[in-house]
């Protein structure tokens, strides 16, 4: 499942990548205005729209549509690569674990991460384990493998990129969900970020402190 706005080029390089061993590509269309649709179809990929913009309200989209038993999650924009799926599949069933959450490690081409971006990971994770004692190094990762039952068990109520983070929160807190983080490369971003470093990271902050002191969401 890809939730994706305007990212045809992402996955022009993305798509062909994906292995033989995942049965259907969906791609939450998110009010894109460029031909993120059209290149999804032509590489065979299953495309449903969702009109109002918000990385969560794709991606609640994207649940409410998806029948496979596993559901696996990356970017369009290539930072995720497809290569890891077979490994973080072969891990959920090894280890029969419910979720696992791909921890961005390093690139392969040893490019470096923005420092900006390392620090406000590092403020948001720490925040994170502090407040719900979940102790996650990588929680703005938007990748994860799990299995489509515990979806039901997860209180999920942010529609904007807050999104990436409850979801850690809700399956890792959970004693009858079994969790990892397990760490993977990063590829080399593919178009302009969507991501306002400032403007989001302060909000994921604040929805942290919402959620845990019952504040709305």
């Amino acid at each position: 499942m890809i939730p994706c706005y305007n990212e045809e080029e992402g996955l022009k390089y993305l798509l062909p990548k994906i292995p033989d061993i995942v049965d259907e590509v969906l791609i939450v269309d998110n009010a894109s205005t460029d031909n993120t649709a059209l290149v999804a179809r032509q590489f065979g990929a299953r495309v449903v729209k969702e009109t109002i913009k918000g990385y969560g309200r794709a991606y609640k989209t994207g649940f409410k549509n998806a029948v496979g038993d596993i559901i696996i999650t990356m970017d369009g924009d290539g930072t995720y690569p497809p290569e890891s799926i077979i490994l973080l599949l072969y891990i959920l069933f090894e280890e029969n674990v419910d979720f696992i959450t791909a921890r961005r490690w390093r690139s392969k081409s040893l490019q470096r991460k923005n420092p900006i971006r390392i620090f406000g990971n590092i403020i948001l994770s720490f925040t994170m384990a502090a407040l719900y004692l979940c102790y996650i190094v990588d929680s703005q990762s938007g990748m994860w493998v799990f299995r489509r039952t515990i979806l039901p068990d997860l209180k999920l109520t942010s529609d904007g990129m807050a999104f990436s983070e409850e979801i850690k929160i809700e399956a890792f807190s959970n004693k009858h969900i079994k969790a990892l983080e397990i760490p993977i490369y990063y590829g080399e971003r593919i178009g302009c970020s969507k991501l306002n470093l400032w403007k989001d990271g302060f909000l994921n902050l604040a929805f942290l402190l919402r959620k845990k002191f019952g504040m709305g969401a």
